[in-house]
């Protein structure tokens, strides 16, 4: 495949037409238009849907143009760092993080990365579901707990655990009577959570009365009083200390693990190897106390 035709049809695709195309790198229309369907002939396809005033990828053309613009802008960052005589990241770093750790976290980290690697164009999409890194042109995804992928690298950079916790003016209920709880998920049909402590494991009977969907929210209703819940330590640590919330046990089961993950085909590149680095200056072993600190 040629490159050059690839790069010029990269540059039309992203930009959404010949002209704006042209005017943008400083080149002729007709050489443009001419490249394309060469590219066109060779792979024997249809990349665009011409019309009589707009120009639109096909099915097969967004393909390419999604699988390709990446490792196109990969091979002109690293061009550029060679010809500068070093490996500096620069470049567009996209990462994909979860809604928790993005409310809590990615603030205060992304500055610190911004002030540090001023040529790098950070971006920070909040997601919690699956995505496809290649498909979706991610260079670095954070996720809780992934399930195994082979397609991807990663490693572990910060443990949590859930505990119960609740308002001091809410008493722990014995017996078989049940606490008013809130709960995350309309699916989380739980009767009764196992929670460890000093002196043993121990059921506690809940009844929910609050469903929410961000556990800071949830935080926030169980300061009020309304209900017990099981929430990470890290997100309730200084609550704890302060006597604003009291710890009922720990939640039986594994632990949460936040992950980075990144393509295992690709070379990890200055941009992703730099970010890996602020995360290990932001938590250096891992803990959830430093959570909790970096929060505070």
């Amino acid at each position: 495949m040629d490159l050059l035709a690839l790069a010029d049809f990269n540059l039309v695709a992203r930009h959404g037409g010949f002209g704006r195309a042209a005017r943008a790198a400083g080149r002729p229309k007709a050489t443009l238009s001419r490249r394309v369907s060469e590219l066109e002939s060779s792979l024997d396809l249809r990349l665009f849907e011409r019309g009589t005033r707009n120009l639109k990828l096909t099915e097969e053309g967004r393909a390419l143009y999604e699988r390709t613009g990446a490792l196109l802008a990969e091979l002109d960052e690293t061009a550029a760092a060679i010809a500068s005589g070093g490996d500096k990241p620069r470049g567009r770093l996209r990462i994909s993080a979860p809604l928790l750790f993005s409310q809590t976290a990615m603030g205060k980290l992304a500055a610190a990365f911004a002030r540090k690697y001023p040529d790098v164009r950070l971006e920070v999409t909040t997601e919690d579901r699956s995505v496809d890194m290649i498909e979706e042109g991610y260079d670095l995804v954070i996720r809780v707990n992934p399930d195994p992928d082979e397609s991807l690298v990663g490693r572990i950079f910060l443990r949590d655990r859930l505990v119960v916790v609740a308002s001091p003016s809410l008493r722990r209920p014995s017996g078989d009577l049940a606490a008013p709880a809130v709960v995350r998920s309309a699916g989380d049909l739980s009767s009764a959570w196992t929670v460890v402590a000093p002196v043993g494991s121990a059921e506690i009977a809940v009844e929910p009365v609050l469903r929410l969907s961000s556990l800071i929210m949830i935080r926030d209703a169980v300061r009020a009083g309304v209900g017990a819940a099981r929430l990470p330590v890290s997100l309730v640590s200084r609550d704890l200390s302060a006597g604003r919330l009291v710890h009922w046990g720990d939640v039986e089961g594994p632990e949460i693990s936040l992950w980075t993950l990144y393509p295992s085909r690709r070379l990890l590149s200055a941009r992703v190897s730099a970010f890996l680095d602020c995360l290990k200056d932001a938590f250096p072993s891992g803990e959830p106390e430093e959570l909790a600190s970096f929060i505070d």
